[in-house]
């Protein structure tokens, strides 16, 4: 069996968009992708793009016009074969005392502007008869967490969205499916990882006895982007080291 992240997926002359590509696991998507030919066309605030074949184009996803405005500028210049809904946002209170300004920015992002750019991005695909949707979910899709229930509602939402798009897309050549990854090590949890006891609880949790990598989502994304996934619709992989079984 190969190791991971050693199988190989040809993409080149396809233009894929990702939302947050410049960090944590938008990044290593993004090198995958770039590595297996693709272009890459990246959505976020910075515009450093991250290597060569990879563009960004600033955008403020809390913004609908923002989001309407980028999108317009990819569209009037390619044709976009997949789009990765990966940014994201998790703004932590106690549900009593959660600011409704906050909670309401959470599903703006998390949710609102993936509905946007399946819609906008998804009408070409249509229109074409092919194409391929990936939105990053979260283990908080499955289950509630704590002080996180703006994160998990919009996740939840993010999910079902996926099996209802999929519902009415597949039989008209767009795929649509998502990821749910696990506990991730990235910069946005360093502090947890150093956490000696915090960290040895999760750990002990994850059967495969680690943390995951970005690039084992973006092996997954590159999967969901290949023909071995050709008959995959509406499906929510969880990608956790078998978190969920345990």
């Amino acid at each position: 069996m190969p190791a991971s992240g050693t199988f190989h997926v040809d993409l080149s002359g396809a233009t894929v968009v990702v939302t947050g590509s410049t960090r944590g696991i938008g990044r290593a998507i993004t090198e995958r992708l770039l590595a297996s030919g693709a272009r890459v066309i990246g959505l976020q605030r910075g515009t450093e793009p991250v290597g060569p074949g990879h563009q960004c184009v600033s955008v403020d996803l809390a913004d609908p016009a923002s989001r309407t405005d980028a999108i317009a500028q990819v569209l009037a210049e390619h044709e976009v074969d997949l789009l990765v809904n990966n940014a994201g946002i998790n703004l932590r209170h106690e549900f009593e005392h959660f600011p409704l300004e906050e909670f309401s920015q959470v599903m703006t992002v998390n949710l609102d502007a993936v509905v946007q750019l399946i819609q906008e991005f998804g009408r070409p695909m249509l229109a074409r008869g092919h194409g391929r949707i990936v939105s990053i979910a979260s283990m908080l899709s499955y289950f509630g967490g704590v002080n996180a229930s703006a994160y998990a509602a919009s996740k939840g939402a993010v999910a079902q969205l996926t099996k209802s798009v999929a519902n009415e897309w597949a039989g008209r050549g767009v795929a649509v499916n998502a990821v749910a990854p696990g506990y991730i090590a990235t910069e946005l949890n360093v502090s947890l990882r150093e956490d000696e006891i915090r960290n040895a609880e999760i750990v002990s949790r994850i059967p495969a006895g680690r943390w995951g990598r970005g690039e084992d989502i973006a092996g997954t994304v590159l999967f969901l982007a290949s023909e071995g996934a050709d008959y995959l619709h509406g499906a929510v992989l969880p990608v956790d080291g078998g978190y969920l079984g345990r």
